[in-house]
């Protein structure tokens, strides 16, 4: 499943991430990469234990957890702290799959990336190319959101960042490990949430509506790893 989710962070929140990412030092963004995909990656990452990563790192997982429709589609057990980077100068990212297993830089932490998140701080009419570009059964997806924006897709898909031309794409990125590893389950239930939310706002007083929630927490039950 791939879905965009807007406004996870509000207008306000974004400039004053903006002001700290214009303000940072930024460095090799090969520091993350596996030994495959730093053959093809050309970007900058911010360090991971810089302080205004992390007060931004926590901002972004504190507007998750307030976010419905990402709970629903995510369905988090363990969300890597973000990390950023920027392109820019013709850099890019070559087509690579996300490593299966990350460790959280200082400490024995491990999440399996069963989904991939990219947060947009740069808006599209700031730079040029630089698309998000997301392969999968039904061909290959062009990304490019307003700031505050963020796709979420399996980080099974390969995935590539086109050049950036001009300008400077700025992002936050992520890696979550989901209650539901297998992503055809976690879509059916992200569709039953979404249609028992429909339902549940038309007619809130109809049988159905409790009859599909206890399919829905049976399913979830029967599928989730906690």
């Amino acid at each position: 499943m791939l879905l965009q989710i807007p406004d996870v962070l509000t207008l306000e929140q974004v400039a004053y991430c903006r002001r700290l990412l214009d303000e940072a030092n930024w460095i090799d963004g090969r520091v993350t990469a596996g030994p495959q995909s730093g053959l093809v990656k050309n970007n900058q990452q911010l360090p991971e234990d810089l302080p205004a990563a992390r007060a931004m790192g926590d901002l972004i997982l504190a507007a998750l957890e307030r976010n419905p429709l990402f709970m629903a589609a995510a369905l988090p057990a363990k969300v890597f702290p973000p990390l950023f980077n920027r392109y820019a100068g013709g850099q890019s990212f070559g087509n690579h799959v996300d490593n299966a297993i990350r460790q959280v830089s200082g400490t024995p932490h491990r999440i399996r990336t069963d989904l991939s998140a990219t947060l947009f701080f740069a808006g599209p009419e700031e730079y040029e190319g630089g698309e998000l570009v997301v392969e999968d059964t039904y061909g290959a997806h062009s990304v490019k959101l307003p700031p505050g924006h963020l796709i979420l897709y399996p980080s099974t898909s390969l995935h590539h960042v086109r050049p950036v031309t001009q300008g400077a794409r700025i992002c936050s990125f992520f890696w979550l490990q989901s209650m539901v590893r297998d992503d055809g389950e976690r879509t059916l239930m992200f569709d039953l949430d979404m249609a028992i939310q429909r339902l549940s706002e038309e007619a809130p007083q109809h049988p159905s509506v409790v009859g599909l929630t206890a399919v829905y927490h049976n399913l979830l039950r029967r599928w989730a790893d906690v």
